[in-house]
């Protein structure tokens, strides 16, 4: 197999893995959170999303969340806007980097943004213009790129139009969304083939929910490929309050055992990501979705026997 020597992970459970929690999740519960994640060697956390209060409740405290974690110099901060008024929000908070996002479904995005693909990217344009004026880094989303729970199958030279619309409006990386958990290894290498007809591979990141179970091997098909960054959820939290079915995203853990195990490089300390999760699902009072998170200490390195 042809594999990258080592791969970037893309935290994405405080934002992404939280927002669809029915029950709140308190906000120093939240810091401490993302502070355990910074001492685990990730490079990249979503922290949270500028989005309205109205929509995503358990997100509502954005803004202490983002001003009270322990910053490390060497990790990248990321936080999702919506719109203006939410990169407005991020100025005030001190955001460097932020994150936005269209589908590649109208649909989808009339359920989730009310607004057509078109009338997104208009929104997005002045939130793309601020963030470039004020120095701020700009990683862009693309949902629905495998399957809309309303429209069924999504051409992928639909997702390699926006992936490029996005890249076009100054995003460094596109980050290729599995909303519903619908990818198979197949489908995704043909998404890849249809995407990098507009951006370069090293601008495209992989993020597969595991509502079917096929998450990892979607990212091994994608590695394979040539891409070397990924978004998982720690704990397999998440899931898409827009999207019934769409259970929970890939398990961080579960992730970087895989790359490990194929002598890939994350710079991560695994016991320290299986500890961050127990952390955030203890408070949650349950149990990870990691099958990894769930192991004992002393059972969650491979014993190879004859």
């Amino acid at each position: 197999m042809n594999l990258p020597g080592r791969v970037t992970v893309v935290e994405v459970g405080p934002r992404d893995g939280l927002q669809n929690e029915p029950e709140p999740v308190a906000t120093p519960i939240k810091i401490e959170f993302v502070n355990r994640l910074s001492d685990t060697g990730l490079s990249c956390i979503e922290v949270s999303s500028f989005v309205s209060p109205a929509w995503i409740p358990q997100l509502a405290d954005a803004t202490d969340v983002y001003t009270h974690i322990e910053q490390k110099k060497d990790v990248v901060y990321p936080v999702l806007v919506p719109n203006e008024r939410g990169m407005e929000r991020a100025l005030e908070a001190g955001a460097k980097t932020i994150a936005i996002f269209n589908a590649a479904s109208e649909t989808f995005n009339q359920k989730n943004i009310n607004a057509s693909i078109a009338k997104a990217f208009q929104r997005l344009e002045k939130v793309a213009a601020v963030a470039t004026s004020e120095n701020i880094a700009i990683r862009g989303y693309v949902s629905c790129v495998l399957g809309c729970p309303y429209e069924g199958a999504i051409d992928p030279a639909t997702v390699g139009i926006v992936a490029r619309d996005l890249f076009q409006l100054g995003c460094y990386e596109i980050s290729l969304g599995d909303t519903i958990g619908i990818g198979t290894p197949l489908r995704a290498r043909r998404l890849l083939d249809a995407v990098t007809q507009h951006i370069g591979l090293d601008q495209v990141a992989v993020h597969f929910h595991d509502t079917r179970g096929q998450a990892l091997a979607n990212v091994l098909a994608c590695l394979e490929y040539g891409v070397t960054t990924v978004d998982a959820s720690v704990a397999g939290l998440g899931g898409c309050p827009y999207a019934e079915g769409a259970s929970g995203n890939l398990a961080t853990e579960d992730l970087v055992y895989m790359l490990h195990g194929m002598e890939i490089e994350t710079g991560i300390d695994l016991d320290l990501l299986i500890a961050a999760g127990r952390f955030i699902t203890k408070t949650m009072g349950r149990e990870p979705a990691s099958r990894l998170g769930r192991l004992p200490k002393g059972r969650r390195q491979p014993r190879y026997t004859t």
